[in-house]
């Protein structure tokens, strides 16, 4: 298969669906197939796929920019300055499937009509939602794709009827996530403190501000946030304020996680709700117990390994905290195990045996327009 994977931060920020995408793509390059990424980074030395450089503005450059309808956050301006270069440089004739998680515009310009041929079908990723699969209302009207990934099982319950998807969840390299040493001399971390660490962007949504109250609660605990947004400035004062010397923020690259997992006591998460979070079973990979808010998606992915609660209450998070040791090594090779089931190149047979199959459908019904075939006909197939 000739495949196509789009997305603005590809190989410029290891965000989680850049990391999911890249670990895919290098999965089914693997399996013998012609993978190529479109990103606004730059090429990387010992990838099994192409790159091609597509240029536009990071997020961070939007961040004053007012919110407005289709313009709904900083992740669609970034989306539409990377529309232009991806329109100029996208061959539709080179691929056989295309795929992204970015909506609207990256969706819209691969599903794109073409003068004298058919597009490649399309594959959206869920990586960030589902909500344009499942909306009818304003720019989602105009959304389609001729597969669904739903990376949790009730997206893919509430789509199924309506796309022709496959539940599969996102991964871990566990040759990279596994039992270490900790070495928290290289990030400047106390030896004498319980570790808490969060991987998390500094949005609203991760709630970091909420973990900072609960922790403020406890003595001789240090907290530890990788990841970098829009809200730092005001997380960063309420750290040194209730946490003085008690607060780290790192930005690291991807190479240097593992490490840091390795130093931590323990995994915190505080969203409600996430579309899968890779973070999950690299904490699990890592041998760390997880604390976070309970819910079926969650409890599907960490299982009986995980301390999951009611977020809400910081009390209950500060007890649970300190609650926890130093897990044993027994317990890590469990948790291990767990993790071993979203292994990247199981994921990316899934990934394979999937597109094959909306390859195959499109070619089966190319008497109907484009436009039809990624909607389920229950009387055809089953999703």
């Amino acid at each position: 298969m000739r495949i196509l994977f789009a997305l603005p931060g590809l190989h410029r920020i290891d965000r989680g669906a850049e990391i999911a995408f890249i670990s895919v793509a290098n999965a089914l390059a693997r399996r013998g197939h012609d993978v190529v990424l479109a990103g606004s980074g730059r090429e990387r030395m010992g990838s099994s796929y192409r790159f091609i450089h597509v240029p536009s503005f990071p997020r961070r450059f939007f961040e004053r920019f007012p919110t407005m309808p289709v313009f709904r956050d900083i992740t669609t301006y970034e989306d539409l300055s990377f529309a232009p270069g991806l329109l100029w440089k996208y061959r539709p004739s080179a691929f056989d499937v295309t795929v992204t998680c970015s909506f609207p515009f990256t969706n819209w310009v691969l599903r794109r009509p073409t003068l004298g041929a058919r597009r490649p079908p399309h594959v959206f990723v869920t990586q960030n939602g589902d909500w344009p699969a499942r909306s009818n209302d304003a720019e989602y009207k105009l959304f389609g794709c001729e597969g669904l990934v739903c990376t949790n099982p009730d997206f893919h319950e509430m789509n199924k009827g309506r796309w022709f998807s496959a539940l599969i969840p996102n991964g871990v390299d566990t040759q990279k996530f596994k039992n270490g040493k900790s070495n928290r001399e290289q990030f400047n971390l106390p030896a004498d403190r319980k570790i808490v660490l969060m991987v998390s962007a500094l949005i609203e949504s991760k709630r970091i501000d909420v973990a900072i109250d609960a922790l403020s609660l406890i003595p001789d605990v240090h907290l530890v946030v990788a990841g970098d947004g829009p809200e730092r400035v005001a997380i960063l004062a309420k750290a040194r304020q209730l946490l003085p010397d008690r607060f780290t923020n790192l930005v690291l690259s991807t190479e240097k996680m593992p490490d840091l997992y390795h130093s931590a006591d323990m995994f915190l998460h505080m969203s409600f709700e996430e579309s899968f979070g890779n973070i999950f079973p690299e904490a699990l990979a890592s041998g760390l117990p997880i604390i976070a808010h309970d819910s079926p998606r969650l409890r599907w992915i960490v299982g009986e390994y995980g301390k999951l609660l009611d977020t809400r209450n910081i009390n209950d998070i500060a007890m649970c905290v300190a609650q926890i040791t130093a897990p044993t090594e027994t317990f890590r090779e469990q948790i291990q195990q767990v993790a071993a089931r979203f292994d990247w190149s199981r994921i990316g047979a899934e990934y394979e045996q999937f597109f094959n199959q909306v390859i195959s459908r499109a070619t089966n019904q190319s008497t109907l327009p484009l436009e039809r075939i990624g909607r389920h006909d229950a009387s055809h197939e089953k999703s």
